[in-house]
Formats: C-alpha cells, structure tokens, sequence
C-alpha cells in the first residue's frame, strides 16, 4: 500500500503544518545557530514521523526499510548535537573522479529507502 500524506486527517495537518511554516521559518532564519537548532528539531519531528510510519505499517519488509531509515537519522543527529557537523569518513575515488564522502548513517539510510521502495513492488510478509 502506498503512503500519502492525505491518508490520515493527522498526517494532513502535519503535512500541511510543514508546507506552511517549517520552510518559510528556515529560508527566514538568518542567524546560523537559530538555524541549527531549528534544523536539529525538524529533524527529530522527522524521525517521529518515520517512527509514526513503521509502527502503522504492516509489511515486515517495509517495518525494516523504515527501521533503517531511522537509525541512519538518528546516527546523523546524534553526530549533529555530539560534534555540530556529520563526519562523513568514507571517501571511495578513482583516479581523478571523487564520489562525495558519507557515513554509515547515510549507508543506513540509503538502504533503507532502497528497502523501502522495493516494498511497494514487492509482496512481503505481513506483521502480526
């Protein structure tokens, strides 16, 4: 079953509440630590939001795809608070071409969408 946010009279208004003042506050914020700090919220109402999704969902492959998702968000802002940046360390290259560096969190969350995805095309188990 896909998701949309008009599904749910609940998810609607947050929905709606994020269209209407998360982006207008964050493109108006000048000051970059107000701007962390809203960032750092908006973020962990995110993963609320995800958190929201996995204990509604039914299908165990996409339970796992959003539990992946979660872990890689959380990893990023618990490195957000701990060091006020992510440290990506991974940097693959060859020769003169330079993939972006990342970390496991984003490894996590890639999958998880990739996970998440492939739940939508493909018939999984469902959770009792």
């Amino acid at each position: 079953m896909l998701y949309y946010p008009s599904q749910d009279l609940i998810m609607k208004r947050i929905y709606k509440f994020f269209i209407d003042k998360v982006f207008k506050i964050l493109i108006s914020s000048s000051n970059k630590t107000i701007f962390a700090k809203h960032f750092l919220f908006f973020s962990f109402i995110a993963i609320l939001l995800i958190f929201y999704l996995f204990i509604k969902s039914d299908k165990q492959l996409e339970k796992l795809a959003y539990f992946f998702v979660i872990i890689g968000a959380l990893s990023n802002i618990i490195d957000r608070l701990i060091n006020s940046y992510v440290v990506d360390f991974i940097l693959l290259h060859y020769e003169n071409f330079y993939w972006p560096a990342f970390n496991l969190a984003d490894i996590y969350i890639t999958i998880g969408i990739i996970m998440l995805i492939m739940s939508f095309f493909i018939k999984s188990k469902t959770v009792k």
